[in-house]
């Protein structure tokens, strides 16, 4: 418990103490004026917009796949597997000019979207489009032991007493998964605001527009604004902290749930 503790101090709790310390060097309303800034406000709307919207799409999506990996025997599985990490062993930068240099306007699939009015570049749309890349691993790799433990006799079972695939869904797999797969959302959602590297370069960075909100942070320490940045990393904190909190917090209603059904 002591090493833990260290541990824990040394990596999490200092910094954030060190956060509080910042802040308590403003008053109220200078940190209220820094957090809700016009600038500051479209920033955030771009970060927890996008970061939602990826990590929604990467619950449907990597649940899926992890069902595919598990469930199905096919050629090239072991291949698709490998895939799934390549956004943990990629560089953050590396991932993001993969991506601009493949949706631009002349790259191999960002040709095909310009004829379409589609701007993928330079746009929200790259913007959640990277953060789905980088946020993907998280879901698969959290439901897949999840199905792997999940015996199918369970199903069998649930066939050879009259229930339907819907109902064997919803009141067999679902309840088992679900705890696996809002732990992959809070993970992937948590991954996706904070991200810097893989959204930089694909998002332009336009004021009002495509700024994110750890870009912003940045500005300001280039400018050695230490008040505006500590008033965003602040507000960004705590609305990370409470999602995961409520998040988490559902989750364990559903795992209790599921032990009475």
């Amino acid at each position: 418990m002591g090493y833990t503790l260290v541990y824990l101090s040394l990596i999490v709790l200092i910094p954030l103490a060190t956060l509080a310390v910042k802040t308590a060097e403003m008053s109220w309303g200078q940190l209220w004026d820094l957090a809700t800034s016009p600038r500051a406000l479209a920033s955030y709307k771009i970060t927890f917009g996008a970061s939602l919207i990826a990590a929604t799409i990467n619950v449907v999506f990597g649940t899926l796949l992890a069902w595919a990996l598990v469930r199905y025997r096919f050629w090239g599985r072991t291949v698709i597997d490998a895939i799934v990490d390549i956004p943990f062993a990629l560089p953050t930068a590396v991932s993001g000019l993969a991506l601009t240099t493949v949706l631009a306007p002349s790259g191999l699939l960002g040709r095909f979207l310009e004829p379409l009015g589609i701007k993928a570049v330079f746009s929200p749309l790259g913007i959640t489009l990277a953060l789905v890349f980088i946020g993907l691993p998280f879901v698969v790799r959290t439901v897949q032991p999840v199905l792997e433990e999940l015996e199918p006799e369970l199903e069998e079972a649930a066939a050879v007493l009259g229930a339907s695939r819907a109902q064997t869904l919803r009141r067999v797999i679902f309840p088992a998964v679900a705890p696996a797969m809002l732990t992959g959302f809070a993970l992937a959602f948590a991954r996706a605001i904070g991200e810097y590297g893989s959204v930089v370069f694909i998002a332009g960075n336009k004021q009002f527009e495509t700024e994110i909100t750890p870009l912003l942070i940045m500005s300001r320490l280039e400018a050695y604004d230490y008040p505006g940045a500590t008033a965003l990393a602040l507000v960004m904190l705590l609305v990370s902290f409470t999602m995961l909190l409520a998040i988490n917090g559902l989750g364990a209603w559903t795992r209790r749930r599921a032990g009475h059904l």
